[in-house]
């Protein structure tokens, strides 16, 4: 599909600053554009781009000043970023979606299957699962007994989802994650091994959720893991039984969160961060990147960093300490070896 500059800045209330009739038909980088392409400029990075850039047409903040011309044609917005999401949004909604169950799925008898919903190739859903309307589940994908799936959830290729385990509204779930697998709880024995204590509670996804590929979220010992509305969770993060994370949460990969632990709404979680059981991270609250969460967070006026974690100016002062080690090593050796001499001399 083909748009010009007048109508994409209609759909998105900006501006348009160079010819209204430039038509685009693709999206590329800033620093790839080519003529046809739709591009955007919303880091100060990428700034010196735009300047050559052969894109046609380039999203940008209403505050940007350009230094020299600039061929491009400019849409100004309030966010940048934000404006190339909704666009995206907008194309994906015009891709087409698949209906009906691949031959070769197997949809147990006992199982409710929503309309305009796709179920793709060795599929499983099991006993009295329920998967709502308009759903696309792709192929290799296994659906345990009772679960229940809401309506226009996005599924690929081979997510594991547990028994009981609840999937709310518009949710997606990337390949290889794992739903309701048994939390890691096991009681240690007088004789030294380890007995497994039984998993029999269930992980809640509620609306609007995204969990990205290979992520793991363990089912409750008991009662529900539970992730709330518009939690957004990048790959390969383990989040254990019992968490509890706030609504609008984002957590980048390879965290990993023990049990029991609660995160409040719209903490910042960035990567291989690592967050002890038991714990309560307050709302709001950003998280660094591998910063190692020991104790409550209650305080979310600034980040914190490090490990064990301290609010990020803090931890930086320490951290200049620190590196200057061994240099101070040295010189407390060489000022106990004056001391020692000067001591010596008085006792002469």
């Amino acid at each position: 599909m083909e748009f010009t500059a007048a109508q994409i800045a209609s759909f998105l209330s900006g501006t348009v600053e160079g010819n209204p009739e430039a038509k685009v038909s693709t999206f590329t980088k800033i620093e790839e554009g080519k003529p046809g392409g739709l591009s955007f400029l919303s880091n100060p990075k990428y700034t010196h781009y735009i300047y050559d850039t052969q894109a046609s047409i380039v999203l940008v903040n209403k505050d940007f000043v350009a230094e020299k011309p600039v061929t491009a044609t400019l849409i100004r917005v309030d966010n940048a970023y934000a404006a190339l999401s909704q666009l995206l949004m907008l194309v994906e909604q015009y891709k087409p979606r698949r209906e009906g169950i691949d031959k070769d799925a197997f949809i147990a008898t006992s199982a409710q299957i929503g309309g305009k919903t796709y179920i793709g190739h060795f599929t499983v859903v099991e006993d009295n699962a329920q998967v709502g309307d308009a759903c696309q589940i792709y192929p290799q994908v296994y659906v345990g007994e009772r679960v229940r799936i809401g309506r226009n959830c996005l599924i690929y290729p081979g997510v594991k989802i547990y028994h009981d385990c609840v999937i709310g509204d518009n949710c997606t779930l990337h390949a290889g994650v794992v739903i309701g697998a048994d939390g890691f709880g096991f009681a240690p024995q007088a004789d030294g091994t380890y007995k497994k204590i039984p998993q029999i509670g269930n992980v809640v996804l509620e609306d609007d959720v995204e969990i990205c590929a290979n992520t793991t979220i363990d089912r409750a010992t008991m009662g529900s893991t539970v992730i709330h509305r518009g939690v957004k969770i990048d790959n390969l993060v383990q989040v254990a039984h019992n968490v509890e994370i706030g609504e609008h949460t984002v957590m980048a990969a390879q965290v990993g969160v023990a049990g029991s632990s609660k995160l409040g709404k719209h903490c910042t979680v960035a990567g291989q961060v690592g967050i002890a059981g038991h714990l309560h991270v307050a709302d709001g609250v950003t998280l660094a990147a591998q910063a190692g969460i020991i104790s409550d967070v209650t305080d979310n006026s600034v980040p914190y960093f490090g490990t064990p974690c301290l609010p990020v100016k803090q931890y930086l002062r320490s951290y200049s300490v620190f590196k200057k080690m061994p240099e101070l090593q040295t010189e407390i050796h060489q000022l106990r070896k004056e001391l020692e001499e000067l001591k010596n001399k008085q006792t002469e």
